[in-house]
């Protein structure tokens, strides 16, 4: 279709789908368009039709169409079906911004129709408020429908609104008599009529409108109930509502969800992108360059973790001391806040409270102590150890912030309290890693069976989970409690479903012998994972990806620990035993030459 519909006329009349326009579909008197829709005026001149094609004010059309015409019409080739459906696509998209003579003239430059007669009809008529009409025009529709049972559905719609309506007019006894002599005799959905008999009751029509949920009534409703008679009738009858917008979201979403890099927050307003490009997110703009190399720690570093509000890192080293970082809300930097001192071990596992006030420190094998501090004060609120036998290399954190569960590979698992009194114990068990799902009851864990198992400490019991053929040296879960991540022995990083308890994913590259290493979820709504790995890099994959779209490279020796944090998705800490905690951020601002170039410490691997 060109911008100019002279000289067109012509050529576009013999289209062989002006068929379906000229059959059955007459002109609504008092201002109905062609297209089907109410029509608009041009300096006070109706758009007017002739045959079922518009016609633009001052323009003619001609009555009647010639042998030769029609001869001609059948040698044309016919519009695809998809023609005539982006055609009518884009002559609703028109219509809702109001340009109904554009409509009118691509309906009949195509020859096509934007809805069935009958549709017509009847959304003017429910636009307009006339209910005794619309319910006559279901009849008509009826035989257009593949559900007959859709018809009750629609026609108890249509009295609900007929029915608030006049509740808030104030008519009380005609809308007594349509709950009463319409509605009920229906037989259809009898709990919502209960419902409706209850607005009887309301005082104004504000308390009516705020009880129902209802925008009253006007055009506003209105529209909201066709959308939802729409969905009773099939698309070649009635488009759906905004069936374009609906489906250029749909095609954004889809390329942002294929997009390797893309890391910001989904917005699902048009308005927010651009339709004439596709999207690409650049891998300059995701962390895998260095922003910061923290070197406090005097030897290896063997975690680290992220607060749950993103704003302080926990960094857990073989030199006793664990160290508390603030995040800069601003510049992201990193800044050394407190150093917590006093450990007899190594620390090995941290874990945040839910709330971010205390942090639980872990040591290794031979440890059988643990520390609970509080951050905010840097005081030791509890050092617990049951048996100097203990061994406490795990800890995990009930939701409600006032238990948590420790254990070890010598048999010990226990539920305590925040002044490290015991509360249960579990016998037998030789805890690897633990994790506390968001029920509050089920504790996972991992054991030396090489299985995860749920573990029930109210009423005490437990089931099979996961189960690996190799060791599983740790574990995290993902924050809906669905997926979970192992760094498994030898095998490298593992992704399963606990609800469906099946693997998922195994994910390519990493490096995963017998040390062990911490993996996360990460970036907005967990899309990534990252790991460490002994051969000194961090990968990162996308999560439905088994290879890895990122090797960020900087560490010289093995990366123990990766953590992503929860509250900034361009920033990610890792942890090595080369004494040194990296940061990593998007690029650093450069000129278009100089960020070509730039190539530190990234690999991309989308090959």
């Amino acid at each position: 279709m060109q911008s100019n519909g002279a000289g067109q006329g012509q050529e576009s009349a013999e289209l062989s789908c002006l068929n379906s326009a000229q059959n059955g579909e007459s002109s609504s008197a008092g201002g109905t368009h062609s297209n089907g829709l109410l029509s608009s005026t041009d300096n006070g001149n109706s758009v007017g039709t002739s045959n079922g094609s518009s016609t633009l004010p001052g323009s003619s059309a001609p009555s009647t169409a010639s042998g030769s015409e029609v001869g001609s019409l059948k040698k044309k080739k016919r519009l695809s079906q998809a023609e005539e459906d982006v055609i009518r696509l884009i002559g609703q998209h028109l219509h809702g911004l109001g340009l109904n003579q554009t409509v009118d003239l691509l309906m009949q430059e195509s020859g096509c129709r934007l809805e069935h007669p009958s549709a017509t009809k009847f959304r003017n008529h429910v636009m307009e408020g006339e209910w005794d009409k619309a319910e006559n025009d279901l009849n008509e529709l009826r035989a257009l429908m593949h559900s007959p049972n859709a018809i009750v559905r629609m026609k108890f719609l249509l009295l609900q609104q007929k029915y608030l309506e006049y509740l808030e007019d104030g008519k009380v006894l005609e809308a007594l008599q349509v709950l009463r002599g319409e509605l009920t005799p229906l037989k259809y959905n009898t709990d919502r009529i209960h419902v409706l008999s209850g607005y009887l009751m309301c005082s104004h029509a504000e308390d009516l409108r705020a009880k129902a949920e209802w925008e009253g009534k006007g055009t506003a409703s209105r529209c909201r109930l066709l959308d939802k008679l729409q969905t009773y009738l099939p698309p070649s009858v009635m488009l759906p509502p905004r069936r374009l917008q609906t489906l250029l979201r749909q095609a954004v979403e889809l390329q942002r969800d294929r997009c390797l890099y893309h890391n910001t927050k989904l917005d699902s307003n048009l308005d927010s992108v651009s339709l004439l490009l596709d999207h690409v997110c650049s891998r300059k703009q995701f962390p895998c360059y260095t922003q910061q190399i923290l070197t406090e720690h005097c030897n290896e570093v063997w975690f680290c973790k992220f607060s749950n509000d993103g704003t302080k890192l926990a960094t857990g080293s073989k030199d006793t001391t664990v160290i508390i970082w603030q995040v800069d809300p601003e510049s992201h930097q990193l800044k050394l806040l407190r150093t917590l001192e006093g450990h007899a071990y190594g620390v090995s596992y941290l874990a945040w409270s839910p709330d971010d006030t205390y942090l639980i420190a872990c040591g290794p094998d031979d440890c059988s102590e643990l520390w609970l501090w509080n951050v905010q004060t840097g005081e030791l609120r509890t050092k617990m150890s049951q048996s100097h036998e203990d061994s406490l290399t795990s800890v995990a954190w009930n939701p409600d912030g006032k238990r948590f569960v420790t254990g070890g590979q010598r048999g010990q698992f226990y539920q305590c309290d925040l002044d490290g009194n015991l509360l249960d114990s579990w016998e037998g068990v030789r805890v690897q890693c633990l994790w506390c799902l968001s029920d509050g009851r089920t504790v996972l864990a991992s054991d030396t069976h090489q299985r995860i198992r749920g573990y029930n400490f109210e009423d005490l019991t437990d089931r099979n989970i996961v189960q690996e053929d190799h060791p599983i040296m740790s574990f995290t879960v993902s924050k809906n409690g669905r997926l979970a991540l192992l760094n498994v022995a030898t095998q490298g990083v593992h992704l399963w479903d606990l609800q469906d308890r099946v693997l998922v994913r195994k994910y390519q590259g990493v490096t995963q012998g017998f040390y062990t290493i911490h993996s996360c979820f990460g970036g907005h709504n967990e899309d990534f994972i990252a790991s460490g790995s002994e051969d000194h890099k961090v990968y990162i994959w996308h999560r439905r990806g088994e290879l890895p779209i990122a090797e960020l490279t900087g560490h010289t020796r093995t990366v123990n620990c990766v953590s992503w944090n929860p509250a900034i998705p361009g920033l990610m800490a890792s942890a090595s035993d080369d004494g040194t905690v990296r940061v990593w951020g998007p690029a650093p601002f450069l000129d278009s030459q100089e960020a070509d170039g730039l190539n530190e410490n990234c690999s991309n691997m989308d090959s």
